[in-house]
């Protein structure tokens, strides 16, 4: 191994420390929480640069996700951003303020209603998207396509191990 990291230098500590414990899971996941530290500060840059915030970006972004006419209940906005329904009408009753969103009439079920993303929530969302998939693409440089495809192959079953 010719490159040494950060986690190499704490694991090569510990291993020294205490040689009896087995310590690649911190290989592994001391990795994935740096990145994952790195990860957070370029998204919230990539949103502070579109002016939002990145609770925004969520709700934002899973009306965006929706497709046309870019709305959602509610109930399936707290299905994706997993927050409370006090929280979620908080978010909404702000994101209206803005103009980003607007609540509707569920012509389904008079006594519901939909958030619909606006003309101006969906160019704000746009434009966060394009900024986000180019500095994310930027931190995967060192990757080829073939590695990255491999690392989220890996990361994809990580995380369905985690799904009960």
């Amino acid at each position: 191994m010719s490159e040494v990291d950060e986690v190499d230098r704490i694991v090569g500590a510990w291993n020294t420390q205490r040689p009896d414990l087995d310590f690649s899971p911190l290989e592994v996941l001391s990795r994935v929480d740096r990145l994952t530290r790195l990860l957070d500060r370029a998204r919230r840059d990539v949103f502070r640069r579109s002016e939002l915030e990145p609770w925004e970006w969520d709700v934002l972004s899973a009306l965006r996700r929706a497709g046309t006419p870019f709305q959602l209940s509610p109930k399936q906005l707290l299905q994706q951003t997993l927050v409370s329904s006090g929280t979620m009408t908080n978010r909404i009753d702000r994101l209206v303020g803005r103009r980003f969103v607007r609540r509707v009439a569920d012509p389904d079920d008079g006594r519901s209603v939909l958030v619909t993303l606006t003309d101006d929530g969906r160019i704000r969302v746009d434009a966060a998207i394009t900024r986000l998939v180019d500095v994310e693409a930027d931190l995967l440089r060192g990757l080829s396509r073939s590695d990255r495809d491999r690392l989220a192959s890996l990361l994809r079953r990580l995380s369905l191990s985690f799904d009960v």
